[in-house]
């Protein structure tokens, strides 16, 4: 891999990664459309660490509340303050998305990239974004958050092991759809994906360092970083005043594109 292929792949997985447009799916063709070797999915995580560290700073003010809150909760043995059910609840949420991972590891690494199904996956997702987010009110803030929402939301980001579907899109629509309002759906989502990124970024690593710590790896953590978190603060920015449509429409036309583009090479 070229220092340029590495640049591009962790500019891509920045921005993709919390934008609802599927970082996963992105990952996967941008080497089939660019004609590149598919780097894998172990690199696919080290350029998680990227989007790990940006995630870190941009809500380290949370993080340092949320730590608090869970040392709390272990001390007394009970949740008594918001932020203490938050703290339980981004637990509770974690479990599905870690389950699944544990189970469909190879699926992932293989059948599950295929362009075709990934641009239909995009195409569908797109739809069901723009749906809820179209239709479903915006009644409830974080601090109404129940422990059954909670794991809804959970289960959706489970989901999002399917390239194509997307992790922040999974937990943003289902948070729209449990109606939730943009701006928390998004945090949520956000602050959600902390342990399962953390968690295969530690088990991948090994894959990831097998060459070592080489220039284009560097380059595209560093690179996945920085955009990650230009696009934290973009959509929390964006969502505040908009609605999620643009990112609904971006990917049917990516999906659309890549389906033209897997079917005149198969002729």
């Amino acid at each position: 891999m070229t220092v340029l292929q590495a640049l591009v792949l962790g500019i891509v997985q920045g921005l993709a990664e919390f934008l609802p447009i599927s970082s996963s799916a992105h990952l996967a063709l941008t080497p089939w459309v660019m004609g590149w070797e598919d780097p894998g999915l172990a690199f696919d995580v080290a350029l998680h660490l990227g989007t790990l560290i940006a995630l870190v700073w941009y809500f380290r003010r949370d993080w340092i509340a949320l730590t608090r809150a869970g040392f709390n909760v272990l001390a007394r043995r009970r949740v008594e303050t918001v932020e203490e059910r938050r703290a339980m609840f981004i637990v509770m949420a974690t479990i599905p998305a870690g389950l699944a991972g544990l189970l469909l590891e190879e699926a992932a690494e293989g059948a599950l990239r295929a362009p075709a199904l990934v641009a239909t996956v995009l195409i569908l997702m797109g739809i069901l974004l723009w749906a809820v987010d179209r239709f479903r009110s915006q009644a409830h803030s974080l601090g109404t958050m129940t422990w059954v929402q909670a794991l809804i939301i959970g289960v959706a980001q489970a989901c999002a092991l399917v390239p194509g579907v997307s992790r922040s899109g999974s937990t943003i629509t289902a948070a729209r759809a449990l109606g939730f309002d943009r701006s928390s759906a998004a945090t949520f989502s956000f602050l959600l994906s902390f342990p399962i990124t953390a968690a295969a970024v530690i088990v991948k690593a090994p894959d990831a360092l097998k060459e070592g710590v080489t220039t284009p790896l560097v380059v595209g953590i560093l690179a996945a970083a920085v955009s990650s978190w230009m696009a934290i603060a973009f959509l929390l920015r964006y969502v505040s005043r908009h609605s999620y449509g643009a990112f609904a429409l971006y990917r049917l036309i990516a999906g659309a594109a890549v389906l033209v583009l897997w079917w005149s090479r198969q002729s």
